[in-house]
């Protein structure tokens, strides 16, 4: 009998991740638009190596949080809802009010439900870095800026 010779799927591992760091914009740009965007980034399916189990994206920064727009009359009408298990716990937070007041949340909030709900999804959440204003301390690590069609 001959030997067999199969080909072997590839299975990336942390050791063959090359993560770089990414700066987009938000200025103008549709929250569902860029939080899709940026989710497929942060969980690295725009590289030949993605592997489902690993974590094989890149970081990404967002700066000017608080210029997202939403479409038609949900930036009045698209509420925030939270409950914290207590009687009288519940919390609803208007998108107008919490854009001004917390720019961060709004765009995490959207990006994290994009993600994986498990220990991956919580370990690709900490590469994304929110900012309402238009800079950020992240120099050094050299981000590319990132722009979506």
């Amino acid at each position: 009998m001959s030997k067999r010779t199969t080909q072997r799927t590839f299975q990336a591992t942390e050791a063959d991740v090359d993560k770089k760091w990414y700066v987009v914009d938000a200025d103008g740009l549709v929250l569902g638009r860029l939080a899709a965007n940026v989710a497929r980034i942060l969980r690295g399916k725009h590289k030949p190596i993605f592997s489902p189990h690993v974590d094989t994206g890149d970081f990404v920064i967002v700066i000017n949080a608080h210029k997202v727009r939403l479409t038609g009359k949900r930036q009045e009408q698209k509420s925030y809802f939270t409950y914290s298990g207590y009687p009288g716990g519940s919390k609803t937070r208007m998108f107008k009010d919490l854009v001004k007041t917390n720019p961060q949340y709004v765009i995490e909030h959207a990006v994290r439900g994009m993600l994986p709900h498990n220990r991956l999804g919580r370990r690709i959440i900490k590469k994304l870095k929110v900012y309402g204003g238009d800079s950020h301390p992240h120099e050094a690590q050299q981000p590319k800026a990132l722009t979506f069609d």
